[in-house]
């Protein structure tokens, strides 16, 4: 496995946990803290992506339009919670790997609450909107699963509602229970479920109807200037 594949997940399932932990056991706000440490933790991974070599211009420029599609996904449609944020970020993982998906997700999250507003559950948003990078960066590598429309927004759909929205309803328990126990964290895991049917469902609609166009458009992208090499010609995971 890549040394930038293993560091990806040492901060996704290690690092950034302790640091959402952490941000539980802060007072007043320090999620101002907390999600600028955020932000520098999945820089870790991406950077480690390019091995011997410097980004180029280019590559963080693709980076910054991808994390403020995710933003203006979030943001510009007017349907409540029916919003296709997560097919964008899944897309980038899709087109350019998880280190990318990842630290698309993480940033879109963190520039759509500007306009929403921040709060301590901007780190935990952070990082479940990245797990949805991750996720579609490694099920769609070397051709695990077909970029079909329907499969990529089947599993948009799956990853939504069974593993990020539940992660965003985890931060809603540690952050509004007093005492955590079974019956209040199921209350709140029911309450949360048609929110995430929803974004579901929009990241379903979306895909289907445009995923093989801008994945197109992505790899081209990817393609033409050789950037942000996916896994499709390594031989590692």
């Amino acid at each position: 496995m890549k040394r930038s594949r293993i560091l990806l997940l040492i901060v996704l399932l290690v690092v950034v946990p302790a640091t959402l932990f952490l941000s539980t056991r802060l007072p007043g706000r320090s999620y101002y803290l907390m999600s600028a440490i955020v932000a520098l933790e999945i820089l870790i991974p991406f950077f480690a992506a390019y091995e011997k070599r410097r980004p180029q211009p280019r590559e963080l420029v693709t980076v910054a339009v991808l994390s403020a599609l995710a933003v203006i996904a979030r943001v510009a449609i007017p349907l409540p919670n029916f919003k296709p944020t997560f097919a964008v970020i899944m897309l980038a993982g899709i087109a350019f790997g998880p280190e990318t998906g990842f630290i698309v997700g993480a940033i879109g999250a963190l520039g759509s609450d500007f306009f929403y507003g921040q709060g301590p559950f901007t780190p935990w948003q952070m990082m479940a909107y990245g797990v949805a990078g991750v996720l579609a960066g490694f099920a769609f590598a070397r051709g695990r699963l077909p970029r079909k429309n329907w499969i990529m927004g089947l599993f948009c759909f799956l990853c939504t509602v069974i593993v990020v929205g539940p992660l965003l309803d985890t931060s809603t328990v540690f952050l509004t229970l007093s005492k955590i126990t079974w019956s209040g964290a199921l209350t709140l895991y029911l309450s949360g479920l048609w929110v995430n049917l929803t974004h579901g469902a929009a990241c379903f609609v979306f895909l289907l109807l445009f995923g093989s166009v801008i994945l197109e458009k992505l790899e081209r992208v990817r393609n033409r200037y050789g950037m942000m090499e996916s896994d499709e010609n390594e031989d590692g995971v």
